[in-house]
C-alpha cells in the first residue's frame, strides 16, 4: 500500500463555485477522481522504467479547503513491488484535472495564474506486507 497527497492553491472565489457546483466544465470533484484512477492504472505506460502492476484498491479523496483543494490516494496491491509512483501519479494527475476544469476562473487579465499552485506532491505513508 502506498498513500501520496498534494496540494493546489486555488482562489476563495473559486473554491466556492466548486462547492456550488458551478464549474462550466462539470463536477470537478468526481471528474478529477476518475482522472486520478485511471492515471494509476497506467503507469507503466507513462514511466517507461515501471512495471505493469495489477492493482487491487485505488481510492482518492478530495478535500474541499478555502484556499484550495487537498489530494489524497490510497493505492493497493498483492504484487511483489510497491505502488509509490501509481499513488503519486494518481494524485498529481487529479491536482492537474483539477487545474484544467478550473483553469477559467484562476487566470488573471493577463492570462496568468498568479495564485495558482500544485505544492507538496509526496508520499505520506508507503507499507509492505511481511507475509
Amino acid at each position: 500500500e502506498a498513500v501520496a497527497e498534494g496540494f493546489i492553491r486555488l482562489r476563495k472565489e473559486t473554491v466556492e463555485l466548486i462547492k456550488k457546483g458551478a464549474i462550466e466544465k462539470g463536477d470537478v470533484i468526481t471528474v478529477s477522481k476518475v482522472a486520478g484512477v485511471l492515471a494509476a492504472k497506467k503507469v507503466s505506460e507513462l514511466l517507461p522504467l515501471c512495471h505493469t502492476i495489477p492493482l487491487t484498491y485505488v481510492d482518492i479523496d478530495l478535500s474541499l479547503l478555502d484556499d484550495g483543494i487537498k489530494v489524497t490516494t490510497v493505492v493497493r496491491t498483492n504484487a511483489q513491488t510497491g505502488v509509490e509512483m501509481e499513488a503519486l501519479t494518481a494524485t498529481s494527475i487529479a491536482l492537474l484535472n483539477i487545474w484544467d476544469m478550473v483553469k477559467k476562473y484562476e487566470k488573471d487579465e493577463k492570462g496568468q495564474y498568479p495564485e495558482t499552485i500544485i505544492t507538496n506532491i509526496r508520499v505520506v505513508h508507503k507499507y509492505k506486507s511481511t507475509t
